[in-house]
């Protein structure tokens, strides 16, 4: 639960100080994890936040208000934490390496939280039918600035469309990451990130 917890909430939530909201969120993550979406129900997620029920509509509209409010909390962290790592560089190369290897470091890292994200959002017809994700949206288009970056230096093909180049990283982590969760986290993600950087940066041409 502690690994949740770490990237989960902000640091003064770690040394203990958690609201019912971000309790609730926490547990959440786990019951989804262990359950899967649909086999979770408001009663489970209130008995491990070690909340009454009634407290969970208090903050939540419904499981699927859960959900995503789960998403767009992890959501703003690892955005965050992204971006800091990020403006260590200016070289657009290195830039996507990080994006890369970022990506699947969370996934190894916290598990739990990478097999909701990938797996158990999906389930949610609200989110796939109504949700604006504008969390993802961020997220991707740091892919595409890096991309822009790159063609102003220089260094990447300036014939190469920046919206569609994120989307192919992004669907790339995406189906890897969720490929290794089925397979129940059988192999080391970040060897292949290395790979994929190479790849993405050099094509598939034999030189």
């Amino acid at each position: 639960m502690v690994r949740i917890i770490r990237i989960m909430v902000k640091e003064h939530f770690i040394k203990g100080i958690l609201t019912k909201r971000e309790k609730i969120l926490l547990a959440a993550a786990k019951v989804f994890s262990e359950n899967g979406f649909y086999n979770s129900t408001v009663t489970k997620i209130a008995k491990k936040a070690g909340v009454a029920d009634g407290t969970i509509y208090i903050y939540f509209k419904n499981k699927d208000d859960i959900l995503i409010q789960l998403f767009e909390e992890s959501m703003k962290i690892i955005i965050s934490t992204l971006t800091e790592r990020l403006e260590k560089t200016d070289n657009p190369s290195e830039k996507l390496k990080i994006y890369i290897n970022h990506h699947f470091e969370l996934a190894n890292d916290f598990p739990e939280l990478a097999e909701v994200i990938q797996i158990e959002l999906r389930q949610s017809a609200k989110f796939m039918k109504e949700y604006k994700n504008v969390p993802f949206l961020s997220f991707i288009n740091i892919v595409r600035d890096i991309v822009i970056q790159g063609q102003e230096k220089g260094i990447f093909n300036k014939n190469l469309n920046p919206d569609i180049a994120k989307r192919v990283v992004f669907g790339t982590l995406d189906e890897i990451a969720l490929h290794w969760i089925l397979k129940g986290r059988s192999y080391d993600l970040l060897p292949v990130a290395e790979e994929l950087h190479y790849m993405f940066l050099n094509g598939i041409l034999k030189k």
